[in-house]
Order: C-alpha cells, then sequence, then structure tokens
C-alpha cells in the first residue's frame, strides 16, 4: 500500500495513507512493534504523526521502518465496538429531516443502519469524529451555533457523526442523546471512543 512520508520538524513524520482503514491498521502495526526512539503515535482520518526521539534515531532510520512495517491493501486493525443507546428527540430532527427530504423515522432509521469507526478525536477531550454517516443525512453545521449543547448529545455535522462529552458550545444538529459517559479521567483509558473504535447505534425510549 503506497504511504506518503514526510518530514514534520525536526522530530516527526507524518505519513499519510489513502483512507481511514489504512492509517488506523498502521497506528496498530507501529503499536504492536514501535520504532526505536518512538515518542508518540497521533492519527488521524487519514493520517499518522510519528513523533520520534532525534538522540535515538533519525527520518532516514525511521522511514524505513515505517516502509517496511505498511500495512497492506485492505488491513483492518483490531477495535473494539462500542453500542451507544440513543434516545431520538434531539431538537435538530425535524430540521434534519426537512433538509434531506426524509421523515424523522427515515431519519432514525438511517442513523441506526449506519456501519461506524471513530476516525480520529479532536475539538475537546473524549469528542470523536465518528465515520460511516449515510450519505443522505450529511447535512451542514448549524448557521449559527448553540452556545451551550449537552454532555451527550448525539450529533451530525457533513460526513461525521459526534457525541458532545461535555456541556461546550457547538453547531452540530442534535439528533438526540445518550447517557454514556464519553470522558472520564478515573479510566485507565479516559476517552470511551477513540481512533479506531467501531460504533453502534441502538435506539432507546425517550
Amino acid at each position: 500500500m503506497h504511504a506518503d512520508i514526510r518530514r514534520f520538524g525536526s522530530s516527526a513524520a507524518l505519513v499519510e495513507l489513502p483512507d481511514s482503514e489504512a492509517a488506523h491498521a498502521l497506528h496498530a502495526l507501529l503499536t504492536a512493534q514501535p520504532p526505536a526512539g518512538l515518542l508518540e503515535l497521533v492519527p488521524a482520518a487519514r493520517t499518522v504523526l510519528v513523533r520520534y526521539d532525534p538522540r535515538v534515531t533519525d527520518f532516514a532510520t525511521l522511514r524505513d521502518h515505517l516502509d517496511r512495517h505498511a500495512p497492506t491493501p485492505g488491513m483492518r486493525a483490531p477495535a473494539s465496538t462500542v453500542e451507544v443507546p440513543v434516545r431520538y428527540d434531539g431538537p435538530d430532527l425535524g430540521e434534519v429531516a426537512e433538509l434531506t427530504g426524509l421523515a424523522a423515522a427515515e431519519v432514525v432509521r438511517r442513523h441506526l443502519g449506519g456501519e461506524y469507526t471513530v476516525s480520529f478525536c479532536g475539538f475537546a477531550p473524549g469528542f470523536a469524529y465518528v465515520t460511516g454517516l449515510d450519505p443522505a443525512l450529511r447535512v451542514p453545521r448549524r448557521d449559527t451555533a448553540r452556545t451551550s449543547v449537552p454532555a451527550g448529545a448525539v450529533a451530525i455535522a457533513d460526513e461525521f457523526v459526534g457525541i458532545y462529552p461535555r456541556s461546550s458550545p457547538g453547531g452540530w444538529r442534535l439528533l438526540g442523546r445518550t447517557d454514556l459517559v464519553l470522558w472520564d479521567t478515573a479510566r485507565t483509558r479516559p476517552g470511551l471512543l477513540t481512533a479506531g473504535t467501531r460504533v453502534r447505534f441502538r435506539e432507546v425510549a425517550a
């Protein structure tokens, strides 16, 4: 599989891959077989940032390791699945139905039917950008962001699904809410959803 490997500053390499599955696979491979001097791996939608200690290794040596451990086409990283119970009573459900030309019940059905994967995390601790949304449900962000979106809000914007880990401003369209705790510093891994995690949504009574 082709991977574009570029310098990223004096002590990092940025690996660009064809898609998120390849990025997740490379992240898993490097976690299992880390190169000498590895400090940090930062996976994103189609890239993996590899930070290294220049006192231990150099870019050329790292690039050779990355070339030898590139994922093969079709390789998928082993991943856990998190089931997210959702009450579909969000304030934007009706508006999403209007924008898509679908009935509200069909919006819910299509949202439940997706095969979802966490592409990357950002915006706030525990906020995951989840891909796999039905193309018919892809709607833009709101023109005006809300000053406060409650923790657990399940939202969509463009090609992503997101779940707000805590109350914060936000402009995504809210379909429903979940009681899952997305970010808890008392856990060994504070973030419930991490890059590569599979996500399944399940409807519960409002």
